[in-house]
């Protein structure tokens, strides 16, 4: 049985939050940012400064771990994060905490404790959840899947352009070598590597609008 999700999985910069937003909102659906949840265990793990070499350390600190998704404000808003009770939805979004989200995400006990938070939120149905492997390890049997894609300097102008918009000093050189690197990680990790589900549609933001990419989608999915 297919269940009433659709997952959209990618890289970093490609678009994905802001698309499953606008997918989610057209269809009524909820929209589930796995990549916040990773990036506020990131943040919990940097401030307990806990070893992420250590899985027993992590497992100890993830035990306290009270997480919550905010409803975004806009279609141009991040989801709000609420970690441990504080608000913590600007610092989760700078590049050194995706950096240590992705190192986090490459372990198991952090894998498996948010696979099944997510799970159990896409239980009822009706949800679009987006991230790296929703559509390959988290929702596997989701009705509609989709991969979005783009070139790393296309993804490293989108993520400058947020960042300075945020008041945010940026040196692109570093940026664009983070990203190449967060990719390379995401890919090579033995658990639940970033790739596309073999039933999923693959669609190029590179050249293509936000609007003409959730229209594609919008069309696939009706």
């Amino acid at each position: 049985m297919k269940a009433d999700i659709v997952t959209i999985d990618g890289p970093s910069g490609v678009g994905k939050s802001t698309i499953s937003r606008r997918v989610a909102a057209a269809l009524s659906f909820t929209y589930l940012d796995t990549g916040a949840m990773y990036r506020a265990v990131g943040l919990k793990l940097q401030e307990s400064r806990v070893d992420l070499s250590d899985e027993i350390s992590v497992e100890s600190c993830l035990k306290t771990l009270s997480l919550k998704l905010l409803p975004a404000k806009s279609s141009s808003d991040d989801v709000g994060v609420v970690l441990d009770g504080l608000d913590v939805s600007r610092e989760i979004r700078v590049p050194e905490i995706a950096m240590v989200a992705s190192r986090a995400s490459a372990l198991s006990v952090v894998r498996k404790k948010l696979t099944l938070m997510q799970q159990e939120i896409g239980k009822k149905g009706k949800i679009v959840a987006e991230g790296r492997d929703t559509g390959t390890v988290v929702f596997p049997n989701a009705a509609w899947k989709f991969y979005l894609d783009a070139l790393p300097e296309i993804r490293m102008q989108r993520r400058a352009k947020q960042l300075r918009a945020r008041g945010k000093e940026v040196d692109e050189e570093e940026l664009l070598a983070m990203i190449i690197k967060r990719d390379h990680d995401d890919q090579i990790r033995p658990i639940a590597p970033l790739a596309k589900a073999v039933d999923a549609h693959v669609i190029d933001t590179g050249q293509l609008s936000i609007d003409a990419v959730t229209g594609k989608i919008l069309e696939i999915v009706r």
